[in-house]
């Protein structure tokens, strides 16, 4: 018998070491994170104070897509010396006095009711709610402020998201009495119109074969996500 156990001893202990380090090496599937996993992707978080208004969030879409365009006040027009493309042109040329929109030309040109309205026809005038926007950026100081405006895309409102995008950045150009480069987007069935022959998804990507949308400044990545959202839920109007 000693015999016997002294020749399996090696065999039993081999199979012992193999065991141990088969089990040792083993993971079992779902126990184990991987490096990457352990990383969390930032949240986007909106900085934004709900009762400051902000000039490249909303002031500079807004003046560009209405004022900004080819033959009036571009970089390359400059219309009677004025440029409406960027914060120091718009401060300058447009004679605004932080603090106080009654004494500062750009804005008096918003309410004129004369040859100096702006934007004169046939291009449209901007809303009262647009006008009274910018009213009060001038008097909260005309700061070239920003702010970093949190992306929520599970709940897509046409009303609340998608159409007041487009008075900021595209209606001012496609207007139905000034309609650019032969586009209207004045309402819900101009948008579906768009959306239905991918053309409103090329432009705002700015995918080749189509006119860039805007075209000054690409949209951010949370708005196209947001239209692209719009799009593919069937273009609720709600």
């Amino acid at each position: 018998m000693k015999t016997r156990f002294s020749k399996c001893t090696p065999i039993i202990i081999t199979l012992i070491s193999v065991l141990t380090l088969s089990c040792t090496q083993y993971e079992i599937p779902g126990t184990q994170v991987r490096e990457s996993q352990q990383e969390f992707e930032p949240i986007d978080v909106s900085t934004c104070d709900p009762d400051t208004i902000y000039f490249q969030n909303t002031v500079l879409p807004l003046v560009v897509s209405s004022c900004a365009t080819t033959g009036c006040h571009d970089k390359a027009s400059h219309k009677d010396g004025i440029i409406l493309t960027d914060y120091a042109s718009i401060i300058r040329t447009g004679e605004i006095k932080p603090g106080d929109p009654n004494d500062s030309e750009f804005f008096e040109s918003l309410t004129d009711n004369g040859d100096d309205l702006m934007p004169p026809p046939p291009y449209s005038p901007l809303n009262s709610d647009q006008i009274q926007t910018i009213k009060q950026w001038i008097v909260q100081g005309a700061k070239d402020n920003s702010c970093i405006d949190g992306c929520d895309t599970t709940a897509v409102s046409y009303a609340g998201q998608i159409w007041p995008m487009m008075q900021s950045y595209c209606t001012g150009c496609h207007s139905s009495s000034a309609p650019g480069g032969g586009i209207v987007i004045a309402d819900y069935d101009d948008m579906v119109a768009l959306a239905d022959n991918g053309s409103l998804t090329g432009s705002i990507r700015w995918e080749s074969g189509y006119a860039k949308m805007p075209t000054n400044q690409q949209l951010s990545e949370c708005n196209i996500n947001l239209l692209q959202k719009w799009i593919d839920e069937g273009y609720p109007d709600n």
